[in-house]
């Protein structure tokens, strides 16, 4: 293999991928690994990516061959690797669809079946599979448990093998819609090509094989339009389950604008109302309210959850859960349980900050599309954006406080450090005639921000109407500013908004951070940029969350531009 020292990436024997960011390889290479590895750090110079069996088989999933990642490593590496990676690579991948679920000639019987005999006695052996077990069919077959399809595939991911399901799905009730090609609002539409795509790819094999996974795209890309495209494949009564409020209702609103659907086939079932029609989108607030005095007294999930009703209140073809990567764990626990339905994941990034990954890819789906940010960036669908990273220093007494306060104090005061209120001055100054948001977690920091400003403050207690009111002054112009709390994470459709300013964050959540950069990616109509600023403590727990959130920007091409509020007014001006 002709291995060279210009090459940009280092793999090493505990399947750890160090790649130098200088380096003219450095973008494609970034691409090329972001397919089947996990950035793990993303320091100035070489970013460190891992290897695990996860990201093997959700690239598996996706139609990654191993021997394509095996000759892009050759390709790319400066040293030869490793043979015990190149083994376990082989062997991960081999791994995912040796087992397979499929139904019985009789239609009803689930079957796990493989053709490798010795794979078949491991299973039926093994602790976590044993109780779902009904028999053994053949050498090459078991009969398991068809009620308990969804945890099966969680042991087995478990224990290392995940499943192909082919059992099939239910039809659900007929329902049909068509996409338009003109809008409710005279507006011409048809999907873009990675749209199709996207909608192609989950669909791939029809009623057998297209029935389960998760598409990931960037916010602004049309996650909700993909979604439709399915809608229009399954032709089906569908249940999508929502972030929120103001979420569902956007949901509603784009389905009337861009499907043939009336108003009338479209249910919200909220804290608000509790419509089931050919068409219902829950909140998952809703959805996991629990019943007073139910908690952690084992009761079936319907007793617990009441809500969870909704599941079996329609003959449902299709269930799209958005924003996949925020799904409530009693959520993952119900839908182990309809298996039979169609499932459709849709995100931003499929990182969780409660590590429960595996189960998102056993029981919604493996990761069936994903497209690189940059490539989107690339061909004008999403709005360039700079990211500033504005490393502030404390007040004498501050520091003082921060030194002395226990562990859990100190992210709080470094993230409400009173010198972030003068480079925020400077910044909505700076952006002036631009659309802001200014985002932030602790309300007693955002009120001072919204007072400053005179601008309203949005959250989790804004009434949904004056929330909904505001957001749609502000795509009229007649806001300029808005102060936004986690609700300003996702679910929100403010196409106009070109500058983010993050003051503060759930310390160091990934996804939130690809979130909040989402609220402005939005192409705009005269091809500007976006801005996206961070304003963190320097030295503090505050620069180091900060880092972390940015890994998942970094991987998807974004550099953070290091700025030092002293030096603030010529670096803008220089940049």
């Amino acid at each position: 293999m002709n291995y060279e020292a210009g090459n940009p990436i280092v793999v090493q024997s505990d399947k750890t991928v160090l790649l130098e960011v200088n380096n003219p390889l450095y973008a494609e290479a970034r691409d090329f690994l972001a397919r089947f590895a996990e950035l793990d750090k993303s320091p100035e110079y070489v970013h460190t990516y891992r290897i695990t069996p996860l990201s093997l088989w959700n690239a598996a999933a996706a139609g990654m061959t191993a021997e394509e990642i095996i000759a892009g490593l050759d390709r790319l590496a400066k040293y030869p690797v490793p043979d015990n990676v190149r083994v376990d690579i082989v062997d991960a991948i081999s791994r995912y669809g040796r087992l397979k679920l499929v139904r019985g000639e009789d239609g009803r019987s689930l079957l796990l079946v493989s053709d490798d005999p010795v794979l078949i006695v491991e299973v039926s052996r093994h602790k976590r599979m044993k109780p779902y077990i009904l028999r053994r069919v053949d050498p090459l077959t078991l009969e398991v448990d068809p009620s308990r399809r969804g945890h099966i595939k969680q042991a087995l991911v478990r224990i290392g093998y995940p499943a192909e399901d082919l059992a099939g799905y239910v039809e659900g009730t007929p329902l049909e819609i068509h996409l338009r090609d003109v809008t409710l609002e005279g507006k011409p539409f048809r999907l873009r090509h990675y749209q199709e795509e996207a909608i192609n790819v989950f669909w791939a094999g029809g009623s057998a094989r297209g029935g389960s996974g998760v598409i990931v795209m960037p916010c602004g890309a049309g996650k909700t339009i993909v979604g439709m495209g399915v809608m229009e494949k399954v032709q089906a009564n569908t249940l999508i389950l929502a972030t929120s409020i103001v979420a569902a209702r956007q949901w509603k609103r784009e389905l009337v604008d861009k499907t043939t659907l009336r108003e009338d086939q479209i249910g919200e079932y909220s804290g608000q109302k509790k419509e089931i029609r050919p068409v219902t989108i829950a909140t998952y607030q809703v959805l996991t309210t629990r019943k007073r005095g139910t908690k952690g007294k084992g009761l079936p999930l319907e007793e617990e959850f009441p809500h969870f009703a909704i599941f079996n209140e329609n003959d449902w073809g299709l269930i799209i859960y958005d924003e996949v990567h925020l799904l409530p764990a009693p959520v993952f626990r119900i839908t182990a349980e309809i298996q039979a339905r169609r499932r459709l994941g849709l995100t931003a990034t499929l990182v969780r900050e409660d590590g429960l990954e595996s189960d998102v890819f056993s029981l919604i789906g493996p990761k069936k599309y994903d497209v690189p940010w940059k490539d989107l960036e690339r061909e004008g669908w999403i709005a360039p954006a700079v990211c500033y990273e504005i490393r502030t220093q404390m007040p004498d007494d501050w520091r003082m406080l921060y030194a002395t306060a226990e562990r859990r104090e100190k992210y709080r005061i470094a993230a409400t450090n009173p010198v972030k209120m003068r480079v925020l001055d400077y910044l909505v100054e700076h952006h002036k005639g631009d659309r802001v948001l200014i985002i932030g977690m602790y309300l007693d920091q955002l009120e001072k921000v919204a007072t400053l400003f005179n601008a309203p403050l949005i959250t989790g207690k804004t009434k949904v109407r004056e929330r909904e009111k505001l957001f749609e002054q502000f795509r009229r112009g007649e806001i300029s500013l808005l102060v936004l709390s986690k609700v300003g994470n996702f679910s929100i459709d403010l196409p106009e908004a070109n500058v983010a300013i993050q003051i503060s964050g759930t310390f160091g959540s990934r996804q939130e951070e690809a979130q909040r950069l989402g609220r402005i990616l939005r192409p705009k109509s005269d091809g500007s940029q976006a801005y996206f600023y961070t304003i963190v403590t320097r030295d503090t727990v505050d620069q180091q969350y900060s880092a972390n959130r940015q890994l998942f920007l970094t991987e998807q091409g974004y550099e953070y531009h290091i700025l030092y509020d002293e030096e603030l007014p010529e670096a803008l001006t220089q940049k």
